[in-house]
């Protein structure tokens, strides 16, 4: 047998577990060109609209682990074809949706048949290759997949809707899956459960009602005011939920976050990040959509096109670049560098004004933001999945996932609030979208700070030297704060 014929099966794998991925993540950010479309023929609240989108990125997030450690128990192909159908089935009842919570709660259902796939497809890619620089390849590859369906969702959702109307971005899923079951059924190996499953249920509903409390919280206080009993409330409830859920996490026998998991710097790092750019990253494209359409008077065909070049950055230097700068610097400075590049181009994208233009307000921002996600989400893919066992991948790439669609929700609902605040102040749309940009910057500084608390060169120095395959120069440097 050809070194070819070796290789096929494990090319053919990984296009199909990375077309997984690419489709939900292009879920998430497809209907933003839409929004405006759907709010007027489905008579949408303005405070309702964004739910259209942090509902699916809040269960989607919030039952991640809970699907990662159902993947490693159940067997990884088995839920990833059984999240596929789920997620067709919810694709279909949202393009039929004939009222506001039809469609909110379709969204929901989407985002809890995604967290049954996207941990397995992570798992299946990690725990077929061993640390070193075919695994990296490949998580660049599947985190190429999820910046680049993030970006591409504007595009396709921008063609969809000026051509057949804002039910096909949902119904145009349905055929899309078909066909990946089709392959899953085919190149996905075959794995066993690991024995009976113990789940961590009440968990993953607290986390999931803190996230929700969290997200409303803010939502309501945009529009009452941040001392109205109903914010204060509801922001109380989330933060006595997740005090409650750490508690539960410590006493459980199975819990949904692995502790000694996050004992390693190298984890803590990548976690923080993806969640602080997670936000970043559903924002700008939010708000990027918005601004062209609501200010700009763009179409949502052209709004969609004009997106594109994000997409193609993303694809192409998270593919093609960012292994090679990871077997360079390490870590921690591609982290870094990947950080930066993002709070430059956001801070670029806070020029938008009333008079602006496309081509010096926003593309110049989107590109180098672009740069810079190309950078951080496939080395925190890398650092997530380092040092952990073959059978515990699924948890490791729920909590990396779940950190980052945890943190788009929470992210862009403190930034719409924000916004919104913004505009209702000044009465300029342009002043909130810039504002948004602003503050996201300062998420982009957080990150940072937290990358350089976590990690220090001598962390960086023996991961590097783990990632190519050879000895630490001194032992032990791992396990350094």
């Amino acid at each position: 047998m050809s070194a070819s014929e070796v290789r096929r099966p494990w090319v053919t794998l990984l296009v199909v577990v990375c077309a997984a991925q690419f489709v939900l993540q292009l879920d998430f950010s497809i209907v933003n060109v839409a929004l405006p479309t759907i709010q007027r023929n489905l008579g949408f609240a303005a405070i309702e609209l964004q739910w259209i989108v942090t509902g699916y990125a809040l269960t989607f997030g919030a039952l991640l682990l809970l699907g990662g450690r159902l993947g490693d128990l159940l067997g990884r192909r088995r839920l990833l074809a059984l999240g596929l159908g789920v997620f067709a089935a919810a694709s279909l009842t949202s393009g039929l949706a004939l009222s506001a919570p039809m469609l909110i709660g379709s969204r929901l259902v989407q985002g809890a048949a995604a967290a049954m796939v996207s941990p397995s497809a992570f798992a299946l890619l990690a725990s077929s290759n061993p640390e070193g620089p075919a695994r990296n390849r490949a998580l660049g590859l599947f985190a190429a997949s999820t910046a680049a369906g993030a970006s591409a969702g504007v595009v396709a959702g921008g063609i969809l809707v000026d051509l057949w109307g804002w039910r096909a971005i949902f119904l145009v899923n349905v055929p899309i899956v078909a066909v990946l079951l089709l392959l899953v059924r085919q190149v996905v190996p075959a794995d066993a459960a690991r024995g009976h499953p113990r789940l961590d249920l009440v968990g993953a509903a607290l986390v999931t009602g803190a996230g929700a409390a969290l997200i409303y919280g803010c939502t309501a206080g945009e529009a009452y005011g941040f001392t109205a009993p109903i914010a204060v409330g509801t922001l109380a409830a989330a933060v006595a939920m997740a005090v409650i859920f750490v508690g539960v996490e410590r006493r459980v026998a199975a819990p949904m976050i692995s502790f000694s998991y996050l004992r390693s710097p190298t984890h803590r790092a990548a976690l923080g990040t993806m969640a602080l750019l997670g936000g970043v990253v559903a924002a700008y494209v939010y708000f990027a959509s918005l601004y062209l359409q609501r200010v700009l008077g763009v179409s949502p065909l052209w709004t969609g096109l004009a997106l594109l070049p994000s997409t193609l950055t993303v694809v192409l230097l998270s593919s093609l670049v960012t292994r090679r700068l990871l077997a360079r610097w390490g870590v921690k400075w591609v982290l870094l560098a990947g950080i930066g590049l993002v709070g430059v181009g956001q801070l670029w994208m806070a020029s938008v004004s009333a008079t602006g233009t496309y081509w010096a307000n926003v593309l110049p921002g989107m590109i180098i933001t672009s740069c810079g996600l190309s950078l951080a989400f496939p080395t925190a893919a890398v650092a997530a999945s380092s040092g952990v066992e073959k059978g515990d991948q699924g948890v490791a790439g729920g909590q990396l996932t779940t950190a980052q669609q945890m943190g788009a929700a929470v992210g862009l609902a403190v930034l719409a609030t924000i916004a919104a605040t913004r505009t209702n102040a000044t009465g300029s749309l342009s002043a909130g979208y810039a504002t948004s940009f602003l503050v996201a910057v300062g998420f982009t500084i957080l990150a940072a700070v937290w990358v350089l608390s976590r990690l220090n060169h001598a962390v960086c120095q023996a991961e590097l030297a783990r990632l190519e395959g050879r000895p630490p120069t001194r032992p032990g440097l791992l396990r350094t704060g």
